[in-house]
């Protein structure tokens, strides 16, 4: 029997052992929740809130305990650790209070004008492969949306924060969640391959690399099962040639930053008019040297480790190619050697296609900048990736970002003069290959559901 190994990113340190599971317990888990499904797909959506709302009570009253965890195993600041599990409450909250009326029977008319009803059912059993950067949202936001509609869920949670998968388990059942209803699985990815297969497996949620997505979503539309794969991006900020600097800078800064820079939905590339590029340069990359780096339980520490030493490797890596082919180091870019996956911010300028540093995602507190000649041009470079998940615009000109956003960003989410991950009240969810599918704003409630006719004769 294999195992997985957590271990803490801020000393190298192992934490807990846990054995993986067999093909048996994990095709009974299954069978389990669809049990558990039955019975609750027959309750009303009125009767489903409640417990949603006595999770989002359980999650805040457990809030240092998890956001100590999420520290311990993928080195998140403290601080934000309980900002995340504050976000959760309010999803489960939201989805409580709304899901009712999203979700309600929809009465129309068809032909003759006779009435119809449509009515969004349940379909069973969604299949949950969630990333490590987020440990509590990235399943919660899942979680709360499909047991509102009714159905089931089972989760596949990164191998490095097994504890915080295994922790909302605990917690929602603690709630008073009917048992086997959410329930978490610890497989690797053949099994996790058969996972999808599995005839009781409706549909497959999954956030997390292109490639990834790309063979999960394979393998699911092979056994014509649904999906919604969120997978990253290297998201534009685009500084326009009317732009207030200080605030760029500081709002650039603080998005490159949040979470140790591992966010799908973050500032990575700073595109930056030929009018504004030397004020604003200069003064982001002073506020990026002047970023703390150090132990993520310090209310004052602004940058903590990177979550494993395959994800610092690959920031080295990815460093190293762009400045061999042509990317100028600004700041940062050179880590100590000692305890823990410390990356220091790290500013690259110069940024061409062929790098790393413009065509990928740089998960990790690297920002890449982008000289452009005027508005028009950064907005071309904006659009110049394969990504589409997030974007900024920063300018005086609202009317002007709000026409630039609308009509040509091609991109799913977009911020004017500020930066933000997520809000449950907007969608979330990206273009290109940054996949397809919605969550929050209503849209993840009706991702997983049967939009069922009922046609009557009068």
């Amino acid at each position: 029997m294999t195992q997985i190994q957590t271990r803490n990113p801020a000393t190298g340190e192992p934490l807990e052992t846990y054995d993986t599971m067999g093909e048996d317990e994990v095709f009974a888990k299954i069978e389990a929740a669809h049990a558990a499904f039955l019975d609750w797909r027959t309750k009303s959506h009125d009767e489903r809130a409640p417990y949603l709302r006595k999770i989002a009570e359980v999650l805040r009253a457990n809030a240092d305990r998890f956001a100590e965890l999420m520290t311990q195993e993928m080195g998140k600041l403290i601080k934000d650790g309980k900002t995340e599990v504050e976000i959760c409450a309010r999803i489960f909250e939201y989805t409580a209070d709304n899901g009712p009326k999203e979700l309600a029977d929809q009465e129309r008319q068809h032909s003759g004008g006779k009435r119809g009803i449509v009515t969004f059912s349940p379909i069973g059993v969604i299949y949950s492969v969630q990333p490590w950067n987020f440990p509590v949202y990235q399943p919660v936001r899942v979680l709360a949306a499909n047991l509102m509609a009714g159905n089931a869920v089972i989760l596949k949670h990164a191998s490095i924060c097994t504890g915080s998968g295994l922790l909302l388990r605990d917690l929602c059942l603690e709630a008073g969640l009917p048992k086997d209803l959410f329930e978490v699985i610890l497989v690797g990815h053949d099994l996790s391959d058969k996972v999808i297969e599995h005839k009781l497996i409706r549909a497959v949620t999954m956030t997390g690399s292109d490639g990834a997505g790309s063979h999960i979503g394979e393998l699911a539309s092979k056994n014509l099962k649904k999906t919604v794969l969120e997978l990253g991006s290297n998201d534009a900020y685009l500084v326009l040639e009317d732009a207030d600097i200080d605030l760029a800078v500081e709002t650039c800064a603080r998005g490159r930053l949040y979470n140790n820079g591992e966010t799908c939905v973050s500032a990575k590339r700073f595109v930056v008019t030929e009018a504004v590029y030397d004020d604003f340069v200069a003064a982001f990359v002073a506020r990026m040297k002047r970023a703390k780096m150090g132990d993520p339980t310090a209310e004052d520490t602004e940058l903590g480790p990177v979550s494993s030493q395959e994800q610092f490797d690959t920031l080295v890596e990815q460093v190293s190619k762009s400045v061999e082919k042509g990317a100028t180091l600004l700041c940062g870019g050179d880590p100590e050697d000692g305890e823990g996956y410390y990356y220091p911010a790290t500013v690259l300028a110069d940024c061409k296609p062929g790098m790393p540093a413009y065509d990928d995602e740089l998960f990790g507190p690297v920002a890449s900048i982008i000289r452009a000649k005027d508005d028009e041009d950064a907005m071309r470079i904006a659009n110049d990736s394969r990504y589409g998940l997030g974007g900024g615009i920063f300018t005086k000109d609202e009317d002007k970002a709000i026409r630039l956003a609308r009509d040509h960003f091609d991109t799913g989410m977009i911020r004017i003069n500020s930066f933000g991950a997520a809000d449950p009240n907007m969608p979330f969810g990206g273009v290109k290959n940054s996949g397809y599918g919605r969550e929050h704003g209503g849209f993840g409630m009706k991702e997983f559901v049967n939009a069922k006719a009922i046609f009557l004769p009068s």
